[in-house]
């Protein structure tokens, strides 16, 4: 009995010690997803990758429309064409089409390069302001993603007021 009581004894103050603690712990937790879609810098960021890749998508625009051109004339000529004429027809619309899938693919693969690199650049001006409140804040611990974040917790607001005016 008295053995039993020397070990309980010590591991009921460390858990009283341990509840004391984390009574003391501040924790603030952060929605990333909203920082890169909300925040000022990921505004701006989007609007610039727009900006850039107008011109780009108004040619493939341009190009999808005259390849459904190619198309509607080839379907409403090709009988009346001769063999010759329509085979060209058919490969100057296969060519435009290949070229036109090419271009998709190159936006695409740019477009996608172009938003990593301007996420990354968001993702380390948010991680700057998060150092910055947790230090002002007394923050203990900063989490940016969790499944589940009491509101009470959630300091994303503050993140994103501290982006938008550096305060």
């Amino acid at each position: 009995m008295k053995t039993w009581i020397k070990i309980l004894v010590p591991v009921f103050l460390a858990l009283a010690t341990g509840q004391a603690a984390a009574a003391d712990l501040k924790i603030g937790v952060v929605d990333t997803e909203r920082l890169l879609r909300e925040s000022a810098p990921a505004v701006l960021a989007e609007k610039r990758l727009e900006k850039e890749f107008a011109g780009r998508n108004e040619e493939i625009g341009k190009l999808v429309e005259q390849v459904k051109g190619l198309q509607a004339k080839l379907d409403k000529d090709g009988a009346s064409l001769s063999e010759t004429a329509r085979r060209a027809k058919e490969r100057e619309l296969d060519d435009l089409t290949a070229n036109l899938q090419r271009m998709q693919r190159e936006f695409r693969e740019n477009l996608n390069m172009r938003k990593n690199e301007e996420l990354i650049n968001v993702l380390g001006l948010a991680n700057q302001a998060i150092q910055k409140i947790a230090e002002t804040g007394k923050y203990d611990l900063i989490l940016q993603e969790a499944v589940y974040r009491n509101p009470k917790l959630d300091i994303t607001d503050m993140v994103m007021k501290y982006l938008d005016t550096g305060k």
